[in-house]
Parts: C-alpha cells; structure tokens; sequence
C-alpha cells in the first residue's frame, strides 16, 4: 500500500495545485473523443469531464542528485467511504397503480396475440388458395404439355420413318452404284494384267535378243583384246630384239673404246718410259761431267 501510495504521489501533475494524478490526467486526454461537428438535429452533445479523485499527499524537500532523487512522503489518514442511501418503500396507492398498470399490459398483449393469430390464419388461407391455384395451373399446364408432346412424337415418329425409308432408298442406290463399279474395277483389273502379261512376254523376248546381242558383243571384244594382246607381243618381241641390238652395240662401242684407252695407255707409258730414260742418261750425263774420271785403283777401290 505505501509503495502504491508513492507511486501516485511522484505520478501528480506538475503544477502542485490540484495534486491530480498524472496517469489519470494522461487517460483523460487519451480517452477523450475527438470534436464532431454538430449533425443540425437538436443542441450538440458535450462529454462531462470525469471526477477525479484527488489523493490528499504531499511531498516535500525534493533533491536531484547524480545518483537519484530524494523526497519526503507526507500520507494523509485514511478516509472511511459513504455507504449509499437505500432506496424508498412504495406506498400501497403506489402498489395498486402498478398492478393496474400490469393488467392492462396483459390485456394488450392478449389483444396483440389475438390480433397477430388472425393475421398469421389470414394469410394461410391466402397461402393455401394461391397453392390450390397453382396445382390446378401446373395441372392444365402439365396436360396441355402432354398433348403437344404427344402430337410432337408422332410428328417425328413419321419424320422417322420417312427418313428411314429415304435412307434405304439411297442405301440401294448407293449399293448398286458399288456393285457397277466393282464390276467396272474387276474388268479392268483383268485387262490391266493381260497388258501386263503380254508386256511381260514381250520383254522377255527383248530380253533374250538383247542378251544374244550381248553375248556377240562380248565375243566381238574378246577376239578384239586377243589381236590387241597379239599385236602388242608382236611389238614387245621387236622392241626387245631393237633394246637387244642396241645393247651389243652399246657393248662394242664400250669394248672399242676400251682398246682405244688402253692402246692409249700404253702409248704413254712408252712416252712415259722414254721420258724417264732420257732424264736418267740426263743425269748421268750431269754427275759425269760433275766427277771426273778417277784412276782404276780408286775405282775398284771405292767400287769393292
């Protein structure tokens, strides 16, 4: 209870004079409605502010600080609520007035149920003589539906027939037409293969001719490539005996000329030999007349 009390004491408004609480000034300015412009029937409504009820405390000797606040909390003693009045005793005038009242409420409301039954039978009279109408317009409606009906089916079941008979009519007709043109078709069927028969036996006659001329031509070709074969061993035997003939005087020819290098070797190697004979008498000649001719003793001397 104190911390509650100490709550609404730091919750006050902050003018100290009417020492209302702050949270019950604050729900005041929340709650009221916002203005509405007056609708032209009668006098625009106001909405009564609400009585507030002011809590007798008071606080006193308030200091900030860094670390919080301090104040003095005076409580004021506790107040006892009214108790409220009871209502009056209704007198016995009252009593009979009210019961009178009652009875003629009764009465009206007999009057009223009395009233609404008649009503509620009234229109289920109404109800049943617009169903009875209605049968007996389903009815007729639902007999003159039959009768066209009727008339309808045996419409189309003529329609019907004639149309079946119309359709067997073409049926034969159609059918005839077939059997004129499967006749039509076998006919030239077996035309068709006759032609092809005789096509057939045509060309295998053709066949046969131009498989004997095939034949002749072939023969033809091939007596053709024997006198070609012929001729050209013919040509290849003159061929070889000119390439042999060519050869053995290629062979005489090297065999001449190999005479002739020879004897002309020889030949310089006489020259050659002759050469060498005069050089040596040469320089024989020379060393003689270099040394003088020495006595015979020496000679045999230096010769032994």
């Amino acid at each position: 209870m104190l911390i509650g009390l100490v709550r609404d004491s730091v919750l006050q408004c902050f003018c100290h004079s009417c020492k209302a609480p702050l949270g019950v000034v604050a729900g005041q300015r929340r709650n009221n409605a916002p203005f509405k412009k007056p609708s032209g029937k009668g006098k625009p409504r106001t909405k009564q502010p609400k009585k507030v009820k002011f809590i007798t405390t008071e606080i006193r000797c308030q200091e900030k600080s860094k670390g919080g606040l301090c104040y003095e909390v005076i409580l004021a003693e506790p107040t006892v609520p009214k108790r409220a009045p009871s209502p009056p005793q209704p007198s016995p005038t009252q009593q009979t007035a009210i019961e009178d009242k009652l009875k003629a409420a009764e009465e009206r409301r007999l009057s009223i149920e009395a009233h609404k039954l008649a009503a509620l039978a009234a229109k289920l009279s109404k109800i049943e003589e617009a169903s009875r109408k209605k049968d007996e317009l389903s009815a007729a409606f639902i007999a003159a539906t039959r009768e066209s009906l009727d008339a309808k089916m045996n419409n189309t079941e003529e329609k019907r027939e004639a149309h079946i008979a119309e359709l067997k009519n073409k049926l034969k007709d159609h059918l005839e037409s077939v059997e004129k043109t499967r006749l039509s078709l076998e006919q030239q069927t077996e035309e068709v293969r006759c032609a092809v028969e005789e096509k057939l036996k045509t060309a295998a006659a053709q066949r046969d001719e131009n498989i004997k001329r095939m034949l002749d031509r072939l023969k033809e070709h091939e007596e053709q490539v024997a006198r070609v074969r012929q001729g050209m061993s013919e040509r290849v035997q003159q061929l070889e005996s000119q390439i042999q003939g060519k050869l053995e005087q290629a062979r005489e020819r090297r065999e001449t000329i190999e005479r002739e290098q020879k004897e002309k070797l020889r030949n310089h190697e006489r020259r050659a030999e002759i050469v060498r004979q005069n050089k040596k008498e040469r320089q024989d000649n020379l060393t003689d007349v270099a040394n003088p001719i020495l006595p015979v003793e020496n000679e045999t001397a230096s010769s032994g």
